[in-house]
């Protein structure tokens, strides 16, 4: 027989099976789907590299193909093919093919005549030379002949090389007449071409129109066949001794999967490489295939990644709900019980209640002669009179108290009864007359009473009283002990469902501490991580900028300029990445202020002007006078990544930086001309590492831009947007509010000029600077001088004072503080000391005082620069504060012109 399971440990196993069986559901939803998206994806970039060795082949092969037909050309070919020619005459003609052939790094060149035999050749003075072999049963030479062009691959007679050859008749219209007189046919070796494909991981193939593979990264794949060859090619190919003596072997695969643009996933038995995605494309005018084989492991493993954080998910999802499901049960069990205990204790008491009205009307029985009625009652009962003497009793009474059958006496005394119970030690442990006396004082009182007392045994029993109405009294003894028990049970499991309960809570609220603590922690990895990589990277910035300087030549200026771009991409990434952290981590303060909005977007202006005029693009700036409420430097990066987004997608137009009033808030808005973008993707553009594919291949960030956007956008409280329309320019906008003391004084403020684009260092010509720390010195001044700066360093702000004051130095025009000695005190010096001169705070990212020095910057009227900082962003704030300092009416007038700025505090 088999064991009978109980019920809830069925229960509990079936709900065991659904979770696991819906966990390995999701598992493997979410494998499959992830399978084929990463597929998916892999096989379109496996088609696009396929697409570029394509191309790089076909250029390879467009670069001889127009050598034959200019060598047909050439007289002394053409009159060496007509008549019979000396020895000399024929070295002179190898030697002519031997000159064509090292200008045109072929392999090798041969003039054949129309019998098919080599008359000369470029290989004229090596042992495998070409001259005198006969060659007419080759198709390139037979297609030449009949049809004036032939091309053919395969291995060489004389030389065992592989090659490409192609071929083009030389013609006489002599007398009249056309007449085929031989050929000429260049050979090219392609074996460069499986040296560059090696580099790859994958596995690059290129097969004829037989289906024979002759190029391959691989050796073991080369001279096989990927479809069978029927009678008739196979005896061509003999004939012609295409492949010679090698053995073409057949290759055994499987295809599991279809995939678009033509590939497939493919499962290789020979050569045993296992699944791989196939992907082929024709070469025209060729007859080839080129075919490229991707490992999928990459697919696989993203694929069995996101089947774990499913399967983790809805196992997490599951047992929550599990979780909550038990609290339900619990609490409703809780309830049921104590709802059933107090069924219970009213059921008690209703049967009490019935009893006690039992022995009240046995006690009349009893005084009328009747005693025997009490002993059907389940309680101990005893009556007395109004003498306190005993009545009547029954036997439950004698049991409870385990009283001698010959004691109880009608008549006898109750004292006498107490003090009896008093010596076994029933009434307690204090004085015996005080205890028998307090009861008998309760029993003349007549007063009805109810009490429990605890037996030294255990025994509880719930002692009634009542009066008669003649006198005397009747008391019951009902043992509760079964009832107190199963209470007190109730309460345990109260108390451990209750301690169970907060148990779990506990562990959640710890689970979340951790989690919290986690991601602070990885909040804090980050931004040191980042700033430990930003500080190498600055210092390779500043020395790719001075490069540009020290080297000559277009070619190596442009490396110069690449290497700088690819620095400052690079820089933008973690500067985005440390962004993202310091939100994440809480870490980025709002300072919200009121402030004139046209100083901002004229700044940005000037800054990003040059980079769109650069791209061939024109930034164009409205003019605003609005006062908006918001953190300046945080509105900035929204505007500013608005800009950096439009000018890498737009090919060409225009971009417009305006405003527009909406109710009580000021729309800022960046307008493009590019491609456009469609509605299924506008929310996904703001989510992390999200980029579209339209944009220039060289300047396509890592997808942080939007993310930064839509994350500074919530924590100032600013609606992000876009609308967009495919293949006519798409426009981001932000909303900030507007600046109600402003407004009253908006009417008599003159409206601002639009900032032209565009900046030039010439005015800094000559301009004396005090580059004060050792960040200043390293990294500011070699960009100060570059531009024409006369710069003076010095360790820090008193030693700076001391050569000032001492006639050493003379007072600048602007100074570079680092941010380590921007110090209130020395600051206040520098201003006590001289003229009012502007300065530029260059702040490191984790200066522990970087908002005070933020704070206190403003409040001199000095800007503030975070390293790593972009040169043109430190050009531009120097000639703004020149400008604000009024220097000199040249350069004033030059800054304005040329830098395209108002006087403003930057921050």
């Amino acid at each position: 027989m088999f064991p009978i399971i109980p019920r809830r440990s069925l229960q509990s196993l079936w709900t065991f099976c659904a979770v696991l069986l819906s966990t390995v559901a999701a598992a493997a939803g979410a494998w499959q789907w992830m399978l084929q998206h990463s597929l998916a994806e892999e096989n379109l970039q496996a088609h696009r590299q396929l697409g570029l060795y394509a191309q790089a082949m076909g250029q390879r092969l467009d670069r001889y193909r127009v050598l034959p037909d200019v060598l047909a050309l050439d007289a002394e070919l053409r009159e060496a093919l007509s008549s019979p020619q000396s020895p000399e005459q024929v070295r002179r003609l190898n030697q002519k093919l031997e000159q064509a052939n090292g200008a045109s790094l072929a392999s090798t060149l041969t003039l054949i005549d129309a019998q098919g035999v080599a008359l000369a050749a470029s290989n004229w003075r090596t042992p495998s030379s070409n001259v005198g072999e006969d060659y007419s049963f080759r198709p390139y030479v037979k297609l030449a002949l009949a049809q004036d062009k032939g091309s053919f691959y395969g291995i060489g007679m004389t030389t065992g090389e592989a090659g490409y050859f192609l071929s083009r008749a030389i013609t006489s219209d002599a007398g009249g007449q056309h007449r085929v007189l031989g050929l000429i046919a260049i050979k090219i070796v392609l074996l460069e071409l499986e040296r560059e494909w090696i580099q790859n991981p994958d596995i690059v193939l290129a097969s004829d129109a037989n289906g024979v593979v002759f190029l391959a990264s691989n050796e073991d794949w080369r001279y096989r066949k990927l479809k069978t060859i029927d009678a008739s090619a196979q005896q061509e190919m003999d004939r012609t001794q295409q492949y010679r003596s090698q053995p073409l072997r057949t290759m055994r695969y499987t295809q599991l999967q279809p995939l678009d643009e033509g590939g497939a996933l493919v499962q290789w038995q020979d050569p045993a490489v296992g699944r791989k995605l196939w992907q082929s494309l024709a070469l025209p005018d060729t007859g080839w295939q080129l075919h490229i084989l991707h490992d999928v492991d990459n697919s696989v493993a993203s694929a069995w990644w996101a089947a774990a954080a499913a399967g983790g998910s809805w196992l997490a999802l599951s047992l929550l709900l599990l979780y909550a499901r038990q609290r339900q049960r619990l609490s409703a069990l809780r309830q049921r019980s104590r709802e059933e205990l107090e069924a219970l204790l009213k059921q008690h008491a209703q049967e009490l209640r019935t009893a006690q009205d039992g022995v009240v009307v046995a006690a009349h029985q009893a005084g009328a002669g009747h005693s025997p009625s009490l002993e059907h009652l389940p309680q101990g009962v005893v009556v007395i009179d109004a003498a306190l003497n005993l009545v009547a009793w029954n036997s439950r009474y004698r049991e409870l108290f385990r009283l001698p059958a010959g004691l109880l006496k009608v008549g006898m005394s109750v004292e006498e009864l107490y003090r009896y119970n008093a010596r076994r030690g029933l009434l307690g442990s204090g004085d015996i007359d005080e205890a028998i006396e307090r009861r008998m004082q309760f029993l003349r009182s007549g007063k009805p009473h109810a009490r429990e007392s605890e037996k030294a045994d255990g025994t509880v029993l719930e002692i009634r009283g009542n009066p008669l109405p003649d006198g005397g009294f009747v008391t019951s003894y009902a043992d509760i002990t079964s009832y107190k028990n199963a209470a007190r049970e109730l309460r345990s499991l109260a108390d451990a469902l209750e301690k169970r309960i907060a148990d779990r809570t506990e562990d959640l609220a710890q689970a979340k501490r951790e989690a919290e603590q986690a991601n602070r922690y990885k909040s804090k990895f980050v931004a040191a991580a980042v700033h430990d990589l930003l500080q190498p990277l600055n210092a390779a910035r500043v020395f790719a900028s001075l490069l540009r300087q020290h080297v000559q030549g277009d070619k190596a200026l442009q490396l110069a300029s690449d290497v700088e771009g690819a620095l400052a991409s690079q820089d933008d990434i973690l500067n985005s990445l440390l962004d993202i952290a310091r939100m994440e981590s809480g870490q980025l303060e709002v300072n919200r202020r009121d402030f004139a909005l046209q100083p901002m977007l004229a700044q940005l202006g000037s800054s990003l002007g040059v980079l769109a005029q650069g791209h061939g693009l024109q930034l164009q700036l409205i003019p605003c006078r609005a006062m908006v409420h918001s953190d300046e430097a945080l509105l900035r990066r929204i505007v500013q990544n608005f800009l950096s987004n439009a000018i890498r997608y737009t090919r060409q137009g225009r971009i417009v930086l305006g405003c527009r009033r909406v109710g009580s808030h000021l729309r800022i808005e960046v307008h493009d001309q590019g491609p456009g973008i469609p509605e299924s993707l506008h929310r996904e553009i703001f989510e992390e590492f999200r980029r579209l594919e339209t944009g220039r291949q060289h300047e396509r960030g890592a997808g942080l831009g939007l993310a930064i956007v839509d994350r500074l956008g919530r924590l100032l409280q600013h609606p992000i947007g876009l609308r967009s329309s495919l293949g006519r320019g798409s426009v981001f906008w932000v909303e900030v509010p507007l600046s109600q003391a402003a407004l009253a004084q908006e009417s008599a403020r003159q409206p601002a000029e639009a900032a032209p684009a565009g900046g030039n260092p010439a005015p800094l010509q000559g301009a004396s600077a005090w580059c004060i720390g050792q960040a200043a010195i390293t990294t500011a001044a070699p960009l100060l001088q570059r531009w024409g700066c006369q710069v003076a360093p010095h360790a820090d702000a008193e030693a700076a004072l001391a050569q000032a004051q001492s006639g050493q130095s003379p007072w600048p025009a602007f100074v570079v503080v680092d941010g380590v000695h921007a110090t209130p005190a020395a600051i206040r010096a520098l201003l006590a000391c001289g003229p009012k001169t502007p300065g530029v705070v260059w702040l490191s990212r984790d200066a522990d005082h970087q908002d005070a020095a933020s704070q206190q910057a403003s409040a001199w009227g000095w800007g503030v620069l975070t390293q790593p900082a972009r040169p043109a962003a430190l050009r531009a704030l120097v000639g703004q504060l020149l400008l604000r300092a009024g220097n000199t009416t040249q350069q004033t007038e030059g800054l304005r012109l040329r830098l395209g700025v108002k006087p403003q505090a930057v921050q």
